[in-house]
């Protein structure tokens, strides 16, 4: 999966050549977790942790897509190898971090931290790359700018809302608005500053780590039992998904064709565990977290599954 540390090399590059790793993380990205929690995880853990979970909840966005144009090529096993790459990326590689690093909590939390993240978004991050976009002449990116700003405060108004149907058990849950989804085809970028590239780049991971938490966030509310509420939060991750992140990547020029979002795929995969996985278990075994130790080696296995399966799917490309 796609590493916290390369979130701002271009996917596209990295399907034609050797890998390269940009090592900074995108400006104007919202803080992903709180810092005081999994208390009992080294520091250096912990960041290893949150590196990881935003690289596979970008993974798991993107795969989503790429798979979406090998349906529409009309390339099933290749749609359906990364459906299963990306759903693990989701449910197994993600959860079982966001598990470790403490950061799914009960319906109230959860509303609260989604309420915050939506509050920067809406108030911040969005307005200030729209006029960024506006002043470089971008304007189709600078109106999905003020589009998605306005969506993310009318999400903040229905979780509060939620919020308070659970905090008084007066009420009833908001019913989500429908997903309007946006088709990413193969194609070149639409924009054409360089700090409008990068607004895009951020907002992606933004959505991208979004979507993952927010279908976890349903999963724990179904948990408790609130259905009502498990709803709003996945129609929630999938506007973030399938609306938001689309949309962004559309512009970007994110999804190649088959053949290149394979290459881009098997390149992630090998880097992934060869190299960042084995180092985030030698750390965490070094400052004594075994279990993070023992997660992260486990997930550099199952990448290099993934990447022989992209490998293989590659050369059977006709």
């Amino acid at each position: 999966m796609i590493p916290f540390s390369m979130r701002a090399v271009s996917m596209r590059a990295m399907s034609t050549g050797a890998l390269a790793v940009a090592v900074s993380v995108p400006a104007g990205a919202a803080a992903l977790l709180t810092p005081e929690l999994a208390p009992g995880l080294h520091a250096q853990s912990r960041a290893d942790l949150d590196a990881s979970m935003q690289g596979e909840a970008y993974a798991y966005a993107t795969y989503s897509l790429f798979a979406d144009q090998a349906r529409a090529q009309g390339l099933p096993s290749v749609q359906q190898l990364f459906q299963r790459t990306a759903a693990a990326a989701l449910w197994e590689h993600f959860a079982k971090e966001a598990e470790l690093r403490e950061v799914i909590g009960g319906n109230t939390a959860n509303l609260r931290s989604a309420m915050k993240d939506e509050e920067s978004a809406s108030h911040t991050m969005y307005p200030g790359f729209a006029r960024q976009a506006r002043q470089d002449g971008d304007l189709i990116a600078a109106r999905l700018f003020e589009e998605i700003a306005r969506d993310q405060s009318a999400q903040q108004a229905a979780s509060a809302r939620a919020l308070e149907v659970i905090r008084t058990g007066r009420g009833t849950i908001p019913a989500p608005p429908s997903v309007r989804p946006v088709t990413v085809r193969a194609g070149a970028p639409k924009v054409r500053a360089a700090r409008t590239r990068q607004s895009l780049s951020t907002a992606q991971h933004s959505e991208a780590m979004a979507s993952a938490r927010y279908a976890q966030f349903a999963k724990a509310a179904t948990a408790h039992g609130n259905p009502a509420l498990a709803r709003l939060f996945s129609v929630t991750a999938d506007t973030a998904l399938r609306e938001h992140f689309a949309g962004e990547a559309q512009l970007a020029g994110a999804v190649g064709s088959a053949r290149e979002n394979l290459g881009t795929a098997l390149n992630i995969e090998q880097y992934e565990s060869r190299i960042m996985y084995p180092a985030y278990a030698r750390q965490a075994r070094a400052a004594g977290d075994a279990k993070a130790a023992e997660l992260f080696t486990h997930n550099a296995k199952t990448e290099a599954d993934h990447a022989r399966a992209f490998e293989t799917a590659r050369t059977q490309l006709p």
